[in-house]
């Protein structure tokens, strides 16, 4: 008999919302592989499409690594590859364009979440919902240097202005946290489109609720309910808890 640390379900949705008439996030979700990624491009209808799913294009060219490690450079060489194409499509078309980005890698009982931008990752972990990624934008950079309290950057009107994306500059970092996956742990990987206006508390509710793919509806519907002038993309990815599995006893001659 043999304990299986986890088994991953995941699902996604995405949706343009009330106001835009077109959706310029991406998404990637590949389970057999351990890899999700959320981005969500900018630069209007066009350019913000192009660069997010640039992103997607080039997570999906990785190919499989047997180390933790290997897999989490290959993801940051893929953004950094995506960050150039950006660069070198705008300046074709003579306007700026680029895109956030979010991944989850769950690789060997570990994770990895890397990221540029605003989009971010959580993880449900025994009843507390935990961010794991830290936005890459001017307010959440002036409480980071004490000039703001986190309470004033609630609802600040500059809340949404970047401070890295993907496709912006030469130079770019990709930040990186990892960790040990805990059976049972619930991860969720979003747009702004829900986090800018669905309640922390909301998504801990949601985010176990069912199945993957039924919480991810839940989430999206709450976040049109609540009047989705943004794109909203989700995806919610668990580890379930272990499982024992039963192998026949070896035919003896």
């Amino acid at each position: 008999m043999e304990i299986v640390p986890f088994r991953i379900e995941s699902g996604a949705r995405t949706h343009e919302g009330r106001v835009r008439d077109h959706n310029e996030d991406s998404f990637y979700a590949a389970e057999t592989n351990g890899l999700w990624a959320v981005a969500d491009g900018m630069g209007g209808h066009e350019g913000g499409e192009w660069a997010s799913a640039k992103i997607v294009e080039k997570l999906g060219e990785i190919e499989p690594a047997e180390d933790f490690d290997a897999a989490c450079d290959a993801i940051e060489a893929a953004i950094h590859k995506a960050n150039r194409a950006i660069l070198i499509e705008a300046g074709k078309r003579q306007r700026q364009m680029g895109s956030t980005v979010v991944t989850l890698l769950i690789h060997g009982g570990r994770y990895a979440i890397q990221w540029v931008g605003d989009s971010r990752a959580y993880v449900l972990r025994d009843g507390e919902l935990i961010q794991l990624s830290r936005d890459h934008t001017q307010v959440q950079e002036m409480v980071d240097r004490g000039i703001m309290r986190p309470e004033e950057a609630v609802g600040h009107p500059m809340g949404h202005i970047l401070s890295r994306a993907v496709g912006v500059r030469d130079e770019m970092q990709v930040d990186r946290v990892t960790g040990e996956v805990v059976p049972g742990d619930a991860f969720l990987l979003c747009s702004d489109g829900l986090h800018g206006y669905v309640e922390e508390t909301d998504i801990g509710r949601l985010l176990t609720r069912g199945s993957p793919d039924r919480a991810t509806s839940e989430l999206v519907e709450l976040t049109l309910a609540n009047g989705a002038p943004d794109n909203v993309t989700v995806i919610a990815i668990w580890a379930n808890e272990p499982t024992l599995l039963s192998f026949p006893e070896p035919v003896k001659s």
